[in-house]
């Protein structure tokens, strides 16, 4: 691993929280209103990984969910398709077998929702996600290792499982609602694309767990800072309590402000959901879609 400490120093963003929150009330002053539109609610349908991840969830309620988006186009034939479908590991032979569509299937693994296992068994469930049909892994960043400082640890950990991913995409969870801080969500967002993520994701959604705006943008400016130089893309996904049109909208606004809007597309830019994509399609059509 680099010297932990100096990539610290190196890709801050020199802000504190009072700064940023001042600055994202500015950026979203001068991007909202020209992104909240049907043009950009439509592009935000693509960019929804839909999301079951019930204590209730089984195979009878896993397949009504992949029927509904196998049945998408015929319902909805000008509207893109949502990027993934997220599930619990188990249910990924269940999606891959009756997925007729091309949608990403993503799987919850390494001991979600909490990362408290032995890496062991977080390989293991992250293998056997991806030999099931997973083409993209969500972890959890292990928050209680990086209160203790363990920053090693947490680097070996994060970077196994990125190999055993192999071209698998890797998305890390950095439940920013734990974090809390600036300084905090920006040295996790650091150690885990230093480690190999291939995206870095807000939350889990779960035990109260949600996204907000300021940790949106202090993860944009991290990966702003790091791409440059390390040579590859870094994608964006928050999660977690985004079920309104204009709240996607906001999260959109700040990833084309902060990185671009080539950062907007689907292969860099996702959003967690359930409710949302229900709600975006009830804004284009302008009447109460009740779809997925």
């Amino acid at each position: 691993m680099n010297n932990i400490f100096e990539l610290f120093s190196k890709y801050s963003i020199g802000k504190n929280d009072h700064e940023v929150e001042k600055t994202v009330e500015a950026l979203l002053k001068a991007s909202f209103e020209r992104n909240n539109t049907k043009a950009v609610y439509c592009k935000l349908l693509e960019n929804i990984d839909l999301t079951t991840l019930k204590s209730t969830d089984n195979s009878d309620s896993v397949l009504k969910l992949v029927d509904k988006i196998n049945q998408f186009d015929s319902k909805f034939d000008i509207l893109p398709l949502p990027a993934g479908i997220c599930v619990y590991p188990a249910f990924v032979p269940t999606v891959k077998e009756s997925l007729t569509e091309d949608v990403d299937i993503v799987a919850v693994a390494g001991g979600f929702p909490h990362s408290q296992t032995f890496i062991e068994v977080k390989m293991a469930e992250v293998g056997l996600a991806i030999a099931s049909g997973a083409s993209e892994i969500d972890i959890v960043f292990p928050v209680g290792k990086f209160f203790a400082g363990e920053y090693d640890e947490i680097y070996d950990e994060i970077s196994e499982i990125k190999a055993c991913c192999k071209d698998v995409t890797l998305k890390v969870i950095l439940e920013v609602s734990l974090l809390k801080t600036v300084e905090n969500i920006e040295k996790a967002a650091i150690m885990a694309i230093n480690a190999g993520a291939d995206f870095i994701k807000t939350s889990t959604g779960k035990d109260g767990s949600v996204a907000n705006l300021t940790a949106a943008y202090v993860m944009c400016e991290v990966i702003r800072k790091m791409e440059s130089e390390i040579d590859r893309q870094v994608g964006f996904k928050a999660a977690g309590g985004i079920s309104n049109s204009s709240d996607a909208v906001k999260y959109y606004s700040i990833v084309e402000s902060v990185l671009g809007v080539e950062h907007t597309d689907k292969s860099l830019f996702r959003i967690g959901a359930s409710s949302l994509a229900n709600n975006l399609l009830s804004d284009i059509a302008g009447e109460e879609v009740k779809y997925f």
